[in-house]
C-alpha cells in the first residue's frame, strides 16, 4: 500500500525528533512528508538531517507561518500528483497522536474511507487536559455533529486515514477554514462525496513539548465553521 503521512510543523524540533523515529518503526513503508511553516526554533533543518538517516522522510518547506488548513492544503496538492498513492495519513507533530494506533486504522481500511482517530467514541479519551478544555471540545464535537450530520463522534480530531479516491474529489480550492476548523471542512466535504466512515478509539495525550496552538481564534472559527459549511 502506498502511504504518505503529512504532518504540519510549527515550532516542533524536540517533538519531530521524537516522532520520526516511532513512525520508521510502526509504518516502516510509509513516505512521511513534514510541512514546516519557516520554523523559528530550526524544526525544518532538524528534518532535513533526519532526511539521510530515513529515506522516506521527505520536507516541504514553507516561508511562513499561514495555519493548519493552508499547510495541509499544500501538502495534500504535492502528495496528490503522485497517482499511484492511495492513502493519506494526518497527524500532529507535538505527541499527541500516538503512532501504535496506525496498525489498527489502517487495517479499518476495507470498510471505509475515512478512518478517524477518535477520542469520544467507545474506549477513547484525553489525557493532561483541563476541565474546561475537555468541556469545550466535547460540546463542540456534538456541535459540529448536529449541523453538519457526519456521522462521527470526533469531528475535529486531526488524526485521519484518507482513500486519496476520495480525497481526490474534494475541492480543495473552496476549502477556506485556516485553523482546526479545517478538519471539520475536510470531514465534511468528505462525507459529501459518500466516503464511510469508521472510528478507531485512541488516547489523546496532551502535547509533550512546546506550547499549545489553541487560541481565541481558532475557537471562534470553530462555532462559526459548522454553520458556514452546511449553509455554503
Amino acid at each position: 500500500m502506498n502511504i504518505t503521512i503529512v504532518i504540519p510543523t510549527y515550532n516542533e524540533r524536540e517533538n519531530i525528533a521524537l516522532l520520526i523515529p516511532k513512525l520508521a518503526g510502526v509504518v516502516p513503508e510509509a513516505k512521511i512528508l513534514v510541512v514546516d511553516d519557516n520554523s523559528p526554533d530550526g524544526t525544518g533543518a532538524l528534518v532535513c538531517d533526519l532526511m539521510s538517516e530515513y529515506r522516506n522522510l521527505a520536507i516541504l518547506a514553507r516561508p511562513s507561518k499561514e495555519g493548519l488548513g493552508k499547510a495541509y492544503i499544500e501538502a495534500f496538492k504535492q502528495v496528490l500528483v503522485d497517482q499511484t498513492t492511495e492513502v493519506v495519513i494526518m497527524m500532529d507533530a507535538d505527541g499527541s497522536h500516538g503512532p501504535q494506533y496506525l496498525p489498527a486504522m489502517l487495517a479499518k481500511l476495507n470498510q471505509a474511507e475515512v478512518i478517524v482517530g477518535s477520542r469520544y467514541c467507545v474506549g477513547g479519551g484525553t489525557l493532561g487536559w483541563e476541565l474546561w478544555r475537555r468541556a469545550l471540545s466535547f460540546c463542540g464535537n456534538i456541535y459540529c455533529r448536529m449541523i453538519t450530520g457526519i456521522p462521527i463522534t470526533d469531528c475535529t480530531g486531526g488524526f485521519n486515514v484518507i482513500s486519496t479516491r476520495f480525497l481526490r474529489q474534494v475541492n480543495l480550492a473552496v476549502m477556506d477554514m485556516s485553523g482546526y476548523a479545517f478538519i471539520m471542512e475536510l470531514k465534511y466535504l468528505l462525507y459529501k462525496t459518500g466516503a464511510r466512515f469508521v472510528e478507531v478509539p485512541i488516547i489523546f495525550r496532551n502535547r509533550i513539548g512546546g506550547e499549545s496552538k489553541l487560541s481565541g481564534h481558532i475557537i471562534s472559527e470553530g462555532i462559526i465553521a459548522p454553520l458556514k459549511m452546511r449553509f455554503k
